[in-house]
């Protein structure tokens, strides 16, 4: 909320230079005046109003590049993760020495593809789609595609992934 209230503030100060501009037309247009002012506080009234509405574009601005830039940050950030899970993957894999169908497998199997898609995508039978999961699990020292998953997942939640602290307890 405290990094919203110089907005919040920004959308009400134009609000209130806004209101006062509709309202001094339409008391014009009616006729309906509440006590005659001089034209000097008058002036000095809508050039407030005014100098209101231009700093409200103009930190509206400052704040849509913030938040331009923000989104631009965190999409590189997820790049950079994408990046990282990827090479974390094929780590893994290499480590696990997978073949290369059974890479395909596993990257499927991780996607979340059914084996009769697996079989489909790569044009063959669902038994060795199945075939190839088993060695995988074996590999990977799990019993299913769920513990499967759930050893990439306990590794991005790890501050070291497992296979960092592997490479050095061998050194």
């Amino acid at each position: 909320m405290k990094s919203h209230l110089p907005l919040i503030l920004l959308v009400l100060l134009q609000a209130v230079c806004a209101v006062f501009f509709v309202t001094d037309i339409l008391a014009t247009i009616i006729g309906v005046r509440a006590a005659p002012i001089s034209w000097q506080t008058r002036e000095l009234l809508e050039v407030g109003a005014a100098l209101g509405l231009i700093l409200g574009v103009a930190l509206g601005w400052i704040a849509y590049r913030r938040s331009m830039q923000r989104t631009q940050a965190a999409e590189q950030s997820l790049k950079r993760m994408q990046g990282a899970f990827q090479d974390h993957l094929e780590s893994r894999f290499r480590q696990w020495r997978l073949t290369p169908a059974e890479h395909e497998v596993a990257l499927f199997s991780l996607k979340g593809f059914s084996v009769d898609e697996i079989a489909a995508l790569r044009q063959t039978s669902p038994g060795t789609v199945k075939a190839q999961s088993n060695a995988i699990y074996r590999k990977a020292g799990v019993g299913s595609r769920a513990q499967l998953l759930s050893l990439f997942i306990e590794d991005l939640m790890e501050e070291e992934p497992a296979e960092a602290s592997d490479d050095q307890s061998a050194a």
